[in-house]
């Protein structure tokens, strides 16, 4: 059901269509209201969010006295959290909706579940974010 809305996730797009099934029969369909926090900086990561109607507000606080600092916005066709997927640090920034939202959620345990039923997919991950490496060092090489 969700397989084309996942097929737009940088992270995913070198997967198969059977594998952006796989993931996609865990996603699940989340409605905020507006003011309602989708999550708070410093907790641990649930899953990957896709903004799919509706816009958010990334709120971060540099330390616990000084108040928090937007950082940005997202809105549909945007990701969120997919870190998350893949360690188990805390968030960085909260995200609050500024309207009412709707975000489709790929929740963690379960994307792990996948990875190991189908650990070549992780194979395909690696390759991805091999590449945005390469591609981050590329630009700290030129500075």
């Amino acid at each position: 059901m969700y397989e084309e809305t996942l097929r737009k996730v940088s992270l995913f797009s070198g997967l198969s269509q059977k594998e952006l099934k796989e993931l996609a029969g865990s996603a699940q369909e989340r409605h905020y209201s507006a003011g309602t926090v989708l999550f708070h900086q410093g907790d641990t990561g649930t899953g990957l969010y896709i903004i799919t109607a509706g816009r958010v507000r990334i709120v971060q606080a540099k330390d616990p006295d000084r108040a928090e600092e937007v950082i940005g916005t997202a809105g549909p066709g945007e990701v969120l959290g997919e870190m998350a997927l893949l360690d188990d640090l805390p968030r960085s920034a909260s995200v609050v909706a500024e309207e009412e939202t709707t975000a489709i959620l790929l929740p963690i345990w379960e994307f792990r579940s996948v990875l190991r039923r189908q650990p070549e997919i992780a194979l395909k991950l690696l390759s991805v974010l091999s590449r945005r490496l390469r591609k981050a060092e590329g630009r700290l090489a030129e500075r």
